[in-house]
């Protein structure tokens, strides 16, 4: 039976250590640092643990017998985790530091792309402000000014018109406004489509795909407002056609893997390609991240029927071409509720009432929370990511904002159009 310890404190890690604990194969699992949510789960343990500091992680894991590490955030991968972990002996599933710079740098990536002949958006690459504004005169509006480095997935800004574009290149290259990770930026065309979220589990060569989802990006109905790290998410995607799964798993996903073996950083662990495809049904690359995202892990998670432990460690020893995946054939929905001025500045701190009032087939994710003599309160942004499933999404939707309706702590905010696409 393995023991597993789980990297983060977020929606994702609640619902990626929530679907670990329901394994047949799992004896114990270790959330660090964990939240409100994974404290509050009966299988769930968190761990005081600085993630930031591998070798306090690595002294955890021998101590404890640990058979597997998953990292769920993006900056212990970058900063190189994996491989801190890995030649210490301990099985630790994500890519390694040289792999993760597929997220760590949008220059990198965009690079990537381009070379190994994988669709993307037409981009230019920049360290100052002269060029760039430059660059920005021969371009349609709107177009997409991306940070270079993690941004805590707000460093991507559409701007519509050509003041708008030249005020965000001075905003990040000139008066540093998503710092170190702002010093160089990329100008990429704006794609027009619908999104969706293409989420595999890799080895280095092969690769099973997850359920497909689709996330909810901006903050107000409709899909308008600033950008955010997600305000909601379903599982499947009908966007995602049988056609247009066929053409990312070969001409994305397999290639990428190809194309990363090939350059010498072979990739293991969740790989995320953010799509765009357009009214003819091509797909491109968006961005990807090297983890799972949040909040389509929360849907995503809620179908899954296979041991996830099972397959980390089967990515991990190079033998995913053996195994496969069984997912609850009914649809899940996730709505996000977040602190009211999110993506923005907002307030911590507000008790959260009606946790105990939603039904038992209803999952709550929590994220921005933490608990205090018995109560939970906010303490993030996105604060929980609540969950249902049903045969059709018109109901899983209904469900998951009845239970939304029933939490409440004054300041919450959510949109009320999730899974709209799909619906219409």
């Amino acid at each position: 039976m393995n023991k597993v310890l789980v990297i983060g404190s977020g929606g994702r890690e609640h619902a990626l250590a929530w679907r670990m604990s329901l394994s047949t194969t799992v004896a114990q699992t270790f959330v660090a640092p964990g939240n409100a949510g994974t404290e509050l789960e009966p299988l769930l343990t968190n761990v005081d643990l600085d993630v930031s500091d591998f070798s306090a992680v690595i002294s955890f894991c021998q101590q404890n017998q640990i058979t597997l590490v998953v990292v769920g955030p993006e900056q212990p991968l970058v900063d190189g985790m994996v491989d801190a972990l890995s030649a210490a002996g301990i099985a630790c599933f994500g890519p390694n530091q040289q792999a993760a710079q597929l997220e760590g740098s949008k220059a990198f990536a965009k690079d990537f792309l381009s070379r190994h002949n994988i669709p993307t958006a037409a981009y230019g690459e920049f360290t100052e402000v002269a060029p760039a504004i430059e660059f920005l005169s021969s371009q349609d509006m709107p177009i997409v000014i991306k940070a270079d480095g993690l941004a805590a997935g707000k460093g991507v800004v559409i701007a519509e018109t050509q003041p708008e574009a030249e005020d965000t290149v001075r905003d990040m290259l000139a008066d540093n406004a998503f710092g170190e990770a702002g010093s160089r930026i990329i100008i990429e065309e704006f794609l027009q489509g619908e999104e969706a979220s293409y989420i595999v589990i890799a080895d280095g060569k092969n690769f099973i795909p997850m359920a497909t989802s689709q996330d909810h990006k901006a903050r107000d109905n409709g899909d308008l407002g600033p950008n955010t790290g997600g305000m909601g998410a379903y599982s499947p995607a009908p966007v995602v056609t049988p056609a247009i799964d066929q053409q990312v798993a070969e001409q994305v996903i397999q290639a990428t893997l190809d194309g990363m073996a090939k350059d010498g950083m072979p990739f293991t662990g969740f790989l995320y390609a953010g799509l765009m495809i357009d009214s003819q049904g091509q797909a491109k690359v968006l961005e990807f991240n090297v983890r799972f995202g949040d909040p389509e892990t929360q849907p995503i998670m809620t179908r899954l029927r296979s041991n996830l432990d099972e397959l980390c460690l089967a990515a991990i020893n190079g033998s995913l071409a053996k195994a496969h995946c069984l997912w609850d054939e009914r649809y899940a929905l996730g709505v996000v509720m977040a602190e009211e001025g999110y993506p923005m500045a907002y307030e911590k701190g507000h008790a959260i009432q009606g946790l105990g009032l939603v039904n038992e087939d209803i999952k709550v994710f929590h994220a921005g929370t933490r608990q205090s003599d018995g109560q939970v309160f906010t303490h993030g942004g996105r604060v929980l990511c609540v969950c249902a499933l049903d045969d059709s999404l018109g109901e899983a939707q209904k469900k998951a904002y009845q239970a939304v309706k029933r939490i409440s702590w004054g300041s919450e905010y959510y949109r009320t159009d999730i899974g709209f696409k799909a619906i219409r």
